[in-house]
C-alpha cells in the first residue's frame, strides 16, 4: 500500500514534561487508526502533528505530494455569521453539491434537525460540532484526523459516522486518525490502534478488542505493568468475549488465546449477590412512576410512564435529544413533579445524581484532594458476600486513577477528567442505594472509563445511566429503555433494537409506556391492504394487542415477586430470571410484527 505521510524522530516537551522522545511512525493507505492512552499522554498533540496542526520541538513529518488532510479538532472556528448551509456547502449552486451522495448522506445524518439558514452563533455548542464535523466531511480528503468525533453525537449519530467512515474510501485507499475514549466506536471503524504511554507510540494490529488481548500479552510477559491496570485489561477482555454479542460473532483476534487469558476471570457482575445487598438495603420499593407525565407551558414531555423501579435494577435509557430523558431522571429522583399520574419513593430510598456540571465540587475548589476526601467517611464496602471489601478513601482515590502527588493539587487545578473521578468518588462516598449517572463518561480517556466500569461492578444498588457511550451503556447496565414518542419502551434487544426502531420511525417512534397504545409515526400514503386480507390483518393487531399487554402484565408480576423471593435460593432466582428474559424475547418479537402491519394497515 502507498504511503502518504510519515514522522521521523519527533520530539515535544512543555516546560514541565516531555511528551515525546524519539517517535517514528507512518500512515499507509487503507489505514484505519484508533488513538489511545491516558488524559495528556499526548495524543491530541501527535495527531496536530502529523496534521500538519503543530510543529514538533525535533524531527520531521512528511507528506506525500498531492496528499490533502482534513482535520476535527475538539474546538471549531466556524465564524459566528455564517450560516449553516454556508458553512457546510460555500455558495455554491444547489443543483452541483445536491447531486454529490456524500454531501446528501453527510447532511442527512448530521443535520437533519438544523434550520439550514441558522446562523452559527445561535446554535448550541453540541449543534456547532455537528456542522464543522459535517463540513469536513462534506469535503474531498485523503486523510483524515478526528480528534474526538463522537462528541456531542447521540448514539443514532455514532452509528451513522462509523457507518459513513466505513464506507468512504475503498478498503486500501485513503487514510483514517482518530482520538476517542468511545470504544465500541474504535472497534466498529479502525484496524490499527497506537497506544500513547511514557513518551513512546505503541502499535498494535485491530481495533480496541484486538489491542485489549495484545495488551494483555505484552503486560504478562514483560511483567512491568503495575497489577491493578492489567487486571483491569483482563476484566475488559472478559467483557469482550462474554458480555458483547455484537463482538463474539466478528472477532478480530484469535479466540483461543482469548479463552486462555480469561479462563480464570470471574463474572463480571455477582449480579444474584448485589441484588439480594440491594433489596436488604432497599426493601422491595425503590421508585414507582405511575402513568406518570410531566408537561411544560402546554406542551407534553412525558405521557402515561409505567416504571415500577427494582432494587438492584441496573438501567440504561437511550432517547434522542429533546426526547425527555432529563425530565424522566427528575421523575426519578424527585427533583421534577409529574403535572399527572404520580411518583412513589420508597422509605429508605436515598437518590444521588451525577450531573454533567460537577456542582457537588463548587465548595471545595481551593482545598487539596486529600483535605476534601480526610472529611468523609473513613471506610466503605464494596461488594457483596464474599466478595465484600472495605476500602478507605485514599484506596478509592487510587482505584480511581489518582497518584500520590496528586493528592495535594486544589481542586480547581485538576485536569477535567480528574474533576470527574472526584466528583463520582464524592458521591460514592454519601452512601446513595440509587445512583443516576448522567453522561458519566465525559472528559474520561479509556483506561480510566475501564476502572469506574470496575468500581460499579460491586456497587449494589440500583444504577440508572444515561449516556450516548454505547460500549459504556452496554458494559454497565443489564437492560436499557428508550424514551419515543413521549412514553417508556422497553428494549429487549437493547441498542440494536433502538437503532432499528429509529430507522423504521424517525419521527415518533415507538410504543408509549403501556404498551398497545398506537403511535404517531408517518404512515404510508395508502394502505398496501385491502379487502379480506386487511380485515385479516386487523384481528391480528387486535389479537396481538392483547397478547402484548398480558404478557408486559406478567411481566411485570414476575419482576416484583423477585424482590419477595428467598434471596439464597440462586437456583430459584436464576429460573425466574430466564422466565422474564424469555417472555421479553416474546414481546419483542410481538411488537415488531405489530409494527408491520400497522404501516400495512394504515
Amino acid at each position: 500500500m502507498a504511503h502518504l505521510l510519515g514522522a521521523e524522530a519527533l520530539h515535544l516537551e512543555y516546560p514541565t514534561k516531555v511528551v515525546f522522545e524519539g517517535v517514528s511512525l507512518g500512515v499507509d493507505e487503507g489505514d484505519r487508526i484508533g488513538i489511545v492512552g491516558r488524559n495528556g499522554d499526548g495524543k491530541s498533540s501527535l495527531m496536530a502533528m502529523l496534521a500538519g496542526r503543530r510543529e514538533p520541538d525535533s524531527g520531521r513529518v512528511t507528506v506525500r505530494g498531492g496528499v490533502t488532510i482534513g482535520v476535527l479538532e475538539q474546538t471549531d472556528v466556524l465564524p459566528d455569521d455564517l450560516t449553516v448551509g454556508r458553512a457546510v456547502v460555500g455558495d455554491g449552486p444547489e443543483h452541483e453539491w445536491a447531486r454529490d451522495p456524500r454531501i446528501r448522506d453527510v447532511l442527512s445524518g448530521l443535520l437533519s434537525d438544523l434550520d439550514w439558514d441558522a446562523a452559527i452563533g445561535t446554535l448550541s455548542g453540541g449543534q456547532r460540532r455537528r456542522v464543522a464535523l459535517a463540513q469536513l466531511l462534506a469535503g474531498d480528503w485523503d486523510v483524515l484526523a478526528l480528534d474526538e468525533p463522537t462528541n456531542h453525537l447521540d448514539v443514532e449519530g455514532i452509528s451513522w459516522l462509523a457507518e459513513h467512515l466505513k464506507r468512504r474510501w475503498a478498503a486500501s485507499s485513503g487514510a483514517l486518525m482518530i482520538v476517542t475514549h468511545d470504544r465500541w466506536f474504535l472497534d466498529e471503524v479502525c484496524t490499527k490502534t497506537w497506544e500513547v504511554h511514557d513518551r513512546i507510540v505503541e502499535p498494535f494490529d485491530g481495533g480496541y478488542a484486538a489491542y485489549i488481548l495484545q495488551r494483555v500479552e505484552r503486560d504478562r510477559q514483560a511483567a512491568t505493568i503495575e497489577a491493578r491496570r492489567q487486571n483491569l485489561a483482563r476484566k475488559e477482555l472478559a467483557w469482550l468475549r462474554r458480555g458483547a454479542p455484537a463482538r463474539t460473532t466478528k472477532p478480530k483476534f484469535r479466540i483461543d488465546a482469548a479463552n486462555e487469558l480469561i479462563a480464570d476471570v470471574p463474572e463480571i457482575r455477582d449480579r444474584v449477590s448485589l441484588q439480594s445487598l440491594a433489596v436488604a438495603r432497599l426493601g422491595k420499593d425503590v421508585v414507582d412512576l405511575l402513568d406518570a407525565g410531566v408537561a411544560y407551558d402546554g406542551r407534553e414531555i412525558l405521557r402515561d410512564v409505567e416504571w415500577r423501579i427494582a432494587p438492584g435494577e441496573r438501567t440504561g435509557i437511550l432517547g434522542v435529544n429533546g426526547a425527555g430523558k432529563s425530565t424522566l431522571l427528575g421523575l426519578v429522583s424527585g427533583a421534577v413533579e409529574p403535572t399527572s399520574g404520580r411518583v412513589k419513593h420508597g422509605k429508605t430510598v436515598k437518590v444521588a445524581t451525577l450531573t454533567q456540571r460537577m456542582d457537588e465540587l463548587d465548595p471545595h475548589l481551593n482545598e487539596p484532594v486529600r483535605v476534601v476526601v480526610s472529611g468523609l467517611r473513613t471506610t466503605y464496602t464494596f461488594g457483596a458476600g464474599s466478595k465484600a471489601q472495605e476500602l478507605t478513601p485514599g484506596q478509592l482515590l487510587e482505584r480511581m486513577g489518582f497518584a500520590s502527588a496528586q493528592l495535594s493539587t486544589p481542586v480547581k487545578d485538576l485536569s477535567g477528567g480528574q474533576k470527574r473521578r472526584l466528583q463520582l468518588l464524592l458521591i460514592l462516598l454519601d452512601q446513595p442505594n440509587v445512583l443516576i449517572l448522567d453522561e458519566p463518561t465525559n472528559d474520561l480517556d479509556t483506561d480510566m472509563l475501564a476502572a469506574i466500569e470496575d468500581l460499579l461492578d460491586s456497587w449494589a444498588g440500583t444504577l440508572i445511566v444515561v449516556s450516548h457511550d454505547r460500549y459504556f451503556m452496554e458494559r454497565v447496565t443489564d437492560q436499557q429503555y428508550a424514551v419515543m414518542g413521549g412514553g417508556l419502551r422497553h428494549l429487549p434487544g437493547g441498542i440494536e433494537e433502538y437503532l432499528r426502531l429509529r430507522a423504521a420511525h424517525p419521527q415518533a417512534t415507538g410504543a408509549t409506556a403501556r404498551v398497545g397504545q398506537t403511535t404517531d409515526a408517518a404512515a404510508p400514503s395508502a394502505s398496501a391492504l385491502s379487502g379480506a386480507d386487511r380485515r385479516t390483518a386487523e384481528k391480528e393487531v387486535t389479537s396481538l394487542e392483547r397478547r402484548i399487554k398480558k404478557l408486559s402484565d406478567q411481566i411485570a408480576t414476575a419482576r416484583a415477586a423477585l424482590a419477595d423471593h428467598d434471596q439464597n435460593d440462586y437456583v430459584g432466582l436464576g429460573e425466574q430470571m430466564q422466565r422474564i428474559t424469555a417472555m421479553e424475547a416474546e414481546v419483542s418479537e410481538a411488537e415488531d410484527r405489530w409494527f408491520e402491519l400497522s404501516e400495512q394497515l394504515a
